[in-house]
């Protein structure tokens, strides 16, 4: 086994502190990463404070990793010593059902290994997460990360960039679509870059008003403050495709008539508590309300590799690590451009 150091929530309710911990020894198929910046993701405050269920403690949370490979096993052949990588959400899965099969292990039908906050393949051993200075990875679950982008600003692409990459390729997003985002936090911006990249035409719908000169930056060609009583009216049966990123409770419904005939509603926020919706915002005009979750690891290679195209990257605030409390509250308040990355070099 391996020591290992990194942040930690004991319980529910107490702040993330250091933590000592160890990994298993690199297998002949394993990749052990040195992990440089691991980013913040709002479903780690989900998680950290147990606001889903089955919470385990300690949870050292993170699955936006990027670092660079410190060892690789026998029989590896994908990476060497030196060569940047990155780990997301899942680092394993049955590999047998019908979905893993596919490429699309995300909706693994056996038993999907997640990052943090689960267990390995035996049902017993618990899984820790980026918040650290090293993970053991299976070759088979690791991405390849181009030198061409800067680092911390590719981290959230392991988690925000795949969920909003996923399901605008999914729905088939490209030149002359009308698209929508809701929110512009982590997820959002990215939904953003990409959609505008796909060619669409994107309209960002937004509660904060401060919000319109970072959505315009961005890309998005229109802005529309959903406090406004009047925001709707223009914007009835518009879009072909909305991209629901917020995770805070909202009204879901209220978004479902802004869709055209055949459009699609794509929840990828997850709010803690459930929205009620209308069967009269769906049946009239054939509208569908979906969701999707992150991608598979071919996918999220796909996105990678688009991303190091494109020179699309999320953006960052570096924070140390001592600072992941601090950053949690700020988080949940909005007060952030637009997603935390942890500089792991001052763990």
């Amino acid at each position: 086994m391996m020591q290992t150091r990194g942040y930690a929530a004991l319980n529910s309710k107490t702040p993330l502190a250091p933590y000592s911990f160890e990994r298993r020894k690199v297998g002949e198929n394993d990749v052990l990463i040195e992990i440089l910046y691991s980013g913040v993701c709002h479903s780690d405050v989900h998680q950290v404070r147990d606001e889903w269920g089955g919470a385990m403690f300690p949870m050292v949370p993170g699955h936006e990793i990027v670092g660079r490979v410190a060892q690789v096993g026998g029989s590896v052949t994908r990476f060497k010593v030196g060569d940047l990588a990155g780990v997301g959400v899942f680092v394993d899965s049955c590999r047998n059902c019908g979905n893993c099969k596919k490429g699309i292990e995300q909706y693994c039908d056996g038993h999907l290994v997640m990052t943090y906050n689960s267990v390995e393949k035996d049902l017993k051993t618990p899984t820790y997460g980026g918040y650290s200075n090293q993970i053991v990875t299976d070759e088979n679950y690791v991405l390849k990360v181009s030198p061409k982008l800067p680092l911390e600003k590719v981290a959230p692409l392991l988690c925000a960039g795949i969920t909003t990459y996923s399901p605008l390729r999914h729905w088939k997003v490209s030149k002359g679509q009308q698209v929508a985002v809701v929110g512009l936090g982590g997820l959002g911006h990215m939904a953003v870059k990409f959609a505008v990249s796909m060619g669409a035409e994107v309209t960002v719908l937004s509660t904060s008003a401060s919000k319109k000169e970072d959505a315009l930056k961005l890309g998005a060609h229109h802005f529309v403050q959903t406090t406004d009583e009047t925001a709707f009216e223009n914007i009835q049966g518009k879009f072909n495709l909305i991209l629901d990123a917020v995770s805070a409770p909202h009204d879901v419904d209220a978004y479902l008539n802004l869709l055209a005939l055949d459009g699609t509603l794509v929840l990828v926020g997850l709010p803690e508590k459930p929205a009620p919706i209308q069967p009269f915002s769906l049946v009239p005009r054939r509208r569908s309300l979906s969701g999707s979750m992150i991608g598979g690891i071919r996918e999220t290679q796909e996105m990678l590799d688009y991303c190091a195209e494109k020179n699309i990257t999320s953006d960052v605030e570096v924070i140390s690590m001592k600072d992941i409390n601090s950053a949690y509250e700020r988080m949940l308040k909005g007060d952030v451009r637009y997603r935390f990355v942890i500089d792991m070099k001052t763990l």
